[in-house]
């Protein structure tokens, strides 16, 4: 059984999260973000809040700078 804590989702909210992350979109636009939170039942401010610490963390395993808003940067 899992339930929402004030740490952040529930399990099965992360799996949802997790599945658009690696096979949707590591940057998701306003509409696929509002598509996501309402398929988690999350907040679109928790979701965004979400996506961005996990891009980061993500950067950091790919042994990327953890802010980079471009190739160019």
């Amino acid at each position: 059984m899992s339930t929402q804590t004030a740490s952040g989702p529930t399990e099965d909210q992360v799996e949802i999260l997790e599945y658009n992350f690696n096979k949707v979109n590591k940057h998701p636009d306003p509409t696929t973000l509002c598509l996501i939170a309402a398929e988690a039942g999350l907040s679109e401010e928790e979701t965004q809040k979400w996506f961005k610490q996990r891009l980061a963390q993500w950067r950091r395993s790919e042994g990327l700078p953890s802010e980079c808003r471009s190739v160019t940067d």
